[in-house]
């Protein structure tokens, strides 16, 4: 079992075509061109991947055309979280079968299960396999908030080793890093707060802006990590309107329509998503240009 996912890992779009079919081929090419650009590891069929309106047999086909592609390469960790226990346990079965490194575990959404609920929740999905688990709190998703002193009691779990952590909260992360081993990886979910969750002892991000600003996100982390704290918030400013540029509005939304503007087929989202508006693909070009990219 690996116990260490890296520092960059792109929370991975899936691509889908004009008649919003999955893109096996599409997903080939960004897994490969986002393991050449700074990503230690892949998220596939996470929030970002759209994974509410994407079927079993299309996740598990995602997770192995990814593994097949980067295995080796890159760390693939698949998304196999949800709101019914059973049927996350069964994902994972069926991602540990294709070859993926870990699995993502979201707090379970609409249920609102209480503290203890979420506990027994990730111990259940977590004992039920020998891969390594990251868990995922993102209470704007979810409606819940996986709080620091649950969080610490799963660290008990032997295989859960991680959290992606996007409740927006810095004094949350603060109680998260008091409370847990120093080998119990933090990351950030949220772009934007990952050099002040770095300060704190995070270890990295799980990030949708590294779709097309990769190299710059590991420049960042690797500039904090030797020290260089001067260079790692001149890196932050810079990118910090592709950070609030991309979540203009729901995720994966505007990472979907910056990827077409840049000569990507990501093709539009499936619905209830619906395609950024003239006004938010202006926003977004004008951020990829602050940087450069346009």
């Amino acid at each position: 079992m690996i116990n260490d996912f890296g520092r960059v890992l792109t929370a991975m779009i899936t691509p889908f075509s004009k008649d919003l079919a999955v893109d096996y081929n599409v997903t080939r090419k960004l897994a490969r061109h986002l393991t050449q650009s700074g990503s230690d590891g892949l998220v596939v069929c996470g929030t970002t991947g759209e994974s509410p309106t994407l079927t079993r047999e299309e996740k598990i086909e995602l997770f192995r055309v990814v593994v097949d592609e980067v295995g080796g390469k890159a760390v693939v960790i698949a998304g196999t979280g949800g709101n019914n226990t059973a049927e996350s346990i069964e994902l994972t079965h069926a991602a540990e079968k294709v070859g993926v490194d870990g699995v993502m575990l979201v707090t379970p959404y609409y249920n609102k299960p209480s503290q203890e609920g979420l506990y027994q929740h990730f111990k259940a999905v977590a004992s039920s396999t020998h891969l390594p688990v990251m868990l995922y709190n993102v209470p704007g998703r979810t409606g819940v908030n996986m709080l620091p002193a649950t969080v610490a009691r799963l660290g008990g779990v032997p295989n859960i080793i991680a959290i992606k952590e996007a409740a927006g909260n810095i004094d949350q992360v603060s109680e998260l890093r008091r409370l847990l081993p120093d080998s119990f990886a933090i990351y950030s979910g949220d772009d934007s707060f990952t050099l002040p969750m770095l300060a704190l002892g995070a270890k990295g991000v799980v990030s949708v802006a590294s779709h097309v600003v990769g190299p710059q996100m590991k420049e960042m982390i690797n500039a904090f990590t030797s020290g260089n704290t001067t260079l790692a918030t001149q890196i932050h400013l810079r990118l910090f309107p592709v950070f609030k540029g991309l979540f203009i509005t729901s995720n994966p939304v505007p990472v979907k329509a910056a990827l077409n503007l840049l000569g990507w087929q990501a093709g539009p989202p499936r619905l209830p998503l619906a395609e950024a508006s003239a006004a938010e693909k202006e926003t977004i070009k004008a951020a990829l240009a602050e940087v450069k990219l346009i």
